[in-house]
């Protein structure tokens, strides 16, 4: 039953975030130029005890996804900023129930990635990396579909699950701007 709730947990968030649709479809046609990172503000997000900086100030998403047959709700929340309508960074989340942690950290932040990757055909995993964030597992990805990239960092610390993303087209990507993005985060007490 624990590993089952535990796969179809993490994918149900991963499909949810590609269900959602394209955040970068919602912006206009881009502008030229581009905004420093050093422009951008330090974040934090109390539920989740972490920050990280952002191009602007997030929107916020919260939703519990109820699995009846476990008895557990899932509660996600996700922080969504614009970079100059031309890309998309965000930051889930997820509250997962207390016997689901890092003991199997490998094997949740894969469901996860797969959750991603298998939702929509058009999906490409370009690459996935397994790494360590603040002595937690993660796994950084990249995944492209039809002209757009999606590509971040998915962290599992304790039962929570942090996702940091950025979507944007091919040609709006800025390698700078992710990297200080995903270098940014940090886990607080």
């Amino acid at each position: 039953m624990l590993v089952n709730f535990k796969k179809k947990a993490l994918a149900m968030v991963g499909a949810a975030l590609l269900m959602a649709g394209s955040f970068s479809t919602a912006f206009a046609a881009p502008q030229k130029g581009s905004a420093e990172s050093a422009s951008w503000k330090k974040f934090h997000s109390v539920y989740g005890k972490c920050m990280v900086s952002l191009p602007s100030s997030p929107e916020h998403v919260k939703q519990v996804m109820p699995f009846p047959e476990e008895g557990y709700n899932l509660r996600y929340d996700v922080y969504v900023a614009a970079h100059e309508k031309k890309a998309v960074y965000m930051m889930l989340i997820a509250q997962y129930p207390p016997f689901i942690n890092e003991s199997h950290a490998e094997m949740s932040l894969e469901s996860f990635l797969n959750g991603l990757v298998t939702q929509n055909h058009d999906n490409e995993l370009i690459f996935a990396d397994l790494t360590t964030v603040q002595g937690h597992k993660a796994l950084d990805f990249f995944i492209k579909s039809k002209g757009v990239y999606f590509k971040g960092r998915v962290i599992m610390a304790e039962n929570q699950l942090y996702l940091l993303a950025m979507e944007c087209d091919v040609n709006n990507y800025q390698e700078n701007n992710f990297n200080h993005f995903i270098s940014s985060f940090e886990l607080v007490k």
